[in-house]
């Protein structure tokens, strides 16, 4: 069978969701509702949607919306029936029903439900359509969070449930798990009871929410958002509501009973309209005072809100998990208690929920984002650690086992879930270099990877040392985290700048230089393979590499302008050079300078590898990727063709303009300080860009080589950040995480 059309009944988040991600896939999908209206409403949100849901807002026209009244004979030639509608067992089942009668035969059924078993949804169904039904739980945003369980009961056809495993792993990149009709199934039985874990244990131990994120977040291993944070991300309302269904479905002997339990103070949010971002606020909310916005924390005691504090735990920029649940502090304890928790109760349930323990693990980083899972977790910290540290824990008999058996390593293999050859299964067989802080190196067959190992990612010396070293040989840059890299580490730039070393600083982005030139001119080839965030420096990794292999869900750009300077890694120069290739530059030499100019200047970037083409961030030759697992085995193959022969490029020469063309950028910025879109040092950022593209002080009939380029990009970025002005802008980038115009 194929899937080549599909209907999606239900057009709310997920219906809207699922619908999208089969446009990226270019699927013909038609979004059924109760009215037409909705539905048109929920494409033009599709359309709209921030961030987008779409790689390329043109593949909005593969959907086709309708009514479940007038067009419900179009289910009849869906190859692929998806109910996405409200989580009322009664409607449901009215549904399949219509359903049964209008299907074609062997299509297939599912459900997007979170909470209701697959034994309740099917009950009333023919043995015949229980065979072609299933539960396929997405997880939001579909398009961003790579988690699809997919639930089965012996009476399905399991050729069909591998055939759908496979097309939605295949054409919507998903990572996909095949799990038991159980409460919660993988991904929310344990996500879910570790966040009331998180929350309940902070009010009993009197921690304020800004703690409790502090700790439950990266030094865990866990998005920055914490777990109250987390709540007012996806609505306190809509959290009840799962808990209630938990509490349902689950034996009262389970002790996700003692955490999900109604606590008084979130029952007052929700009657008080404090539902998370979508309400007045929940946890935290955005006040105003005095014209400015504030972002202000509920006290759990006193139910006040006040100005937000930044928690600073002290932790290296390396997190140690066992250093952390070791502090004889609030925060340890605090720690410990929630991942002991965490980890007894993933392990408690192996094998009834699942047999691979491997899977939940899987399934948090594929729909929490966490970095590791419970049983990574307990791997790291050790299982005699674990058991002997605290008398009064009572390990189940999954802890117990490994423990009689004197078992620290139990981990066995990674990613059992799909037979791909991804890096968290090469990086178990590679041998690895762990030398540089930074960044991790790893050597396999006849090339090496390198991934980065810092926070975002963010390139230092180190990072770079990494890269030079590593172009000995046939080189992929990949890395396992959320973000391929989000740039140069500015907390470590502006540690010079504050004993104002600025020769430090140029001895530093002048390294950076020579190593991406490095890259570009070894006689190895240099394939990088970002996924999430890959920005100013990490961007200029990218452009300076042979190919680039993008995941769907890349943002890519350069942004230094945002923080007062300008791209020196190469960045300016390179864009430069591949907007002088094009036909307009070769009939106008100032163009290419000023499109250039224009995407810098605004800070342009990209959400997708198909926006990125038309700003020439990627090139034709690069390629694009659904499923991330399949980034690096791509790869190889490129390694694998181009490597015979292989000749690095010719480096280019510029014949740049220099006064003339960069008037017309003055004339440019005038306009824009005129109407007040930009601030003085705006300008001043904008000049210090218009000189290095512009070639500086040289003339049309000058030919500039690329290190000429180099050269003006290094002396610019270094006068930019000696500006206190410049200064300002990161130290508030850093703290705020938003841009100042100043």
């Amino acid at each position: 069978m194929n899937i080549k059309n599909v209907v999606v009944i239900g057009s709310g988040t997920m219906g809207s969701g699922i619908a999208a991600q089969l446009c990226n896939a270019d699927i013909p999908v038609i979004l059924l509702d109760l009215k037409t209206e909705i539905s048109e409403k929920a494409k033009k949100k599709i359309f709209e949607s921030r961030p987008p849901l779409l790689i390329d807002k043109s593949k909005i026209d593969n959907i086709k919306v309708g009514n479940i009244e007038d067009n419900f004979d179009l289910v009849g030639k869906a190859d692929w029936i998806v109910e996405a509608v409200v989580e009322r067992i009664d409607i449901k089942h009215n549904l399949y029903e219509k359903i049964s009668k209008a299907r074609k035969p062997d299509s297939i059924i599912s459900s997007n439900t979170s909470t209701i078993p697959l034994k309740v949804l099917s009950e009333k169904m023919s043995e015949k359509d229980k065979k072609d039904f299933c539960i396929t739980h997405f997880f939001n945003p579909v398009r961003y969070m790579g988690l699809l369980e997919i639930v089965s009961e012996t009476s399905n056809d399991l050729n069909k449930i591998n055939f759908l495993k496979n097309f939605c792993e295949d054409s919507l990149g998903k990572g996909v798990i095949i799990c038991k009709d159980t409460p919660g199934f993988l991904g929310n039985r344990v996500g879910v009871y570790a966040m009331q874990v998180a929350m309940t244990e902070a009010i009993k131990m009197n921690l304020s929410i800004e703690e409790a994120d502090a700790v439950f977040g990266r030094p865990m291993g866990i998005p920055k958002t914490g777990v109250f944070g987390l709540y007012d991300l996806i609505g306190i309302d809509l959290m009840a509501d799962v808990l209630k269904s938990f509490l349902k479905e689950l034996p009262s002997s389970d002790v996700f009973h003692e955490v999900a339990q109604e606590i008084p103070l979130v029952k007052n949010l929700i009657e008080t309209g404090y539902t998370g971002r979508k309400g007045k606020g929940g946890f935290y909310r955005m006040n105003k005072k005095d014209g400015k916005k504030i972002l202000e924390a509920i006290n759990l005691i006193t139910r006040e809100y006040s100005p937000s504090k930044k928690i600073d735990l002290n932790l290296d920029e390396k997190i140690d998990l066992k250093e952390l649940v070791l502090r004889n502090d609030k925060y340890g304890k605090y720690a410990w208690s929630v991942v002991s928790k965490i980890i007894l109760y993933a392990s408690s349930l192996i094998p009834n929920v699942t047999k691979d323990y491997n899977n939940i693990d899987e399934a948090m980083r594929l729909g929490f984002n966490w970095t590791k899972g419970p049983f990574e977790m307990l791997e790291e910290l050790g299982v005699k650690f674990f058991v002997e540290k605290d008398n009064k824990l009572k390990a189940n008999e999954f802890i117990k086992n490994l423990y009689n058996k004197k078992t620290e390593s139990f981990y066995g293999k990674r990613q059992n879930y799909t037979n791909l050859e991804t890096l968290g299964k090469v990086k178990q067989l590679a041998k690895i270099d762990k030398d540089n802080a930074s960044a991790i190196t790893y050597q396999y067959k006849d090339y090496k990877i390198v991934e980065f190992n810092t926070k975002a990612n963010t390139l230092d010396y180190k990072s770079m040392d990494a890269l030079k070293k590593a172009s000995d040989k046939n080189l992929i840059i990949i890395n396992e985290g959320m973000q391929f890299s989000a740039g140069v580490n500015l907390n470590y730039v502006m540690e010079f700048a504050k004993e104002k070393n600025w020769k430090a600083i140029e001895k530093f982005i002048y390294h950076f230089q020579m190593t991406c030139k490095q890259l570009k001119y070894s006689n190895n080839l240099v394939i990088s393979a970002p996924s999430g965030l890959a920005l100013g420096g990490g961007f200029e990794v990218l452009v300076q590499s042979d190919y680039v292999v993008a995941h769907t869900n890349i943002v890519t750009g350069l942004v230094e302008t945002i923080v007062g300077l300008i791209p020196a890694g190469g960045g300016t120069t390179n864009m430069l050079y591949r907007w002088t290739q094009t036909q307009e530059a070769k009939k106008d030499p100032d163009f290419a300078p000023q499109k250039v100019f224009d995407i810098i200047g605004y800070g342009k970037t990209a959400s997708s590898p198909i926006e990125a083409k038309p700003y020439k961030f990627l090139l034709e030759k690069d390629k694009s990727i659904m499923n991330r697992n399949k980034l690096l085995s791509v790869s190889q193959d490129l390694i694998n063709e181009k490597k015979v022969g292989y000749k690095p490029p010719q480096q280019p020469t510029f014949n740049l303009s220099g006064d003339q063309v960069r008037g017309k950028m003055h004339q440019t910025l005038e306009k824009l300080f005129q109407e007040k879109k930009i601030l003085e040092h705006g300008m001043e950022v904008g000049k210090k860009l218009a000189f290095v593209l512009s070639g500086g002080n040289t003339n049309i009939n000058k030919e500039l080589s690329e290190d000429d380029m180099y050269a003006l990009e290094l002396d610019a970025f270094v006068k930019l950040i000696e500006m206190e002005k410049t200064q300002a802008r990161i130290k508030h980038t850093l703290s705020t995480g938003k841009p100042l115009v100043n």
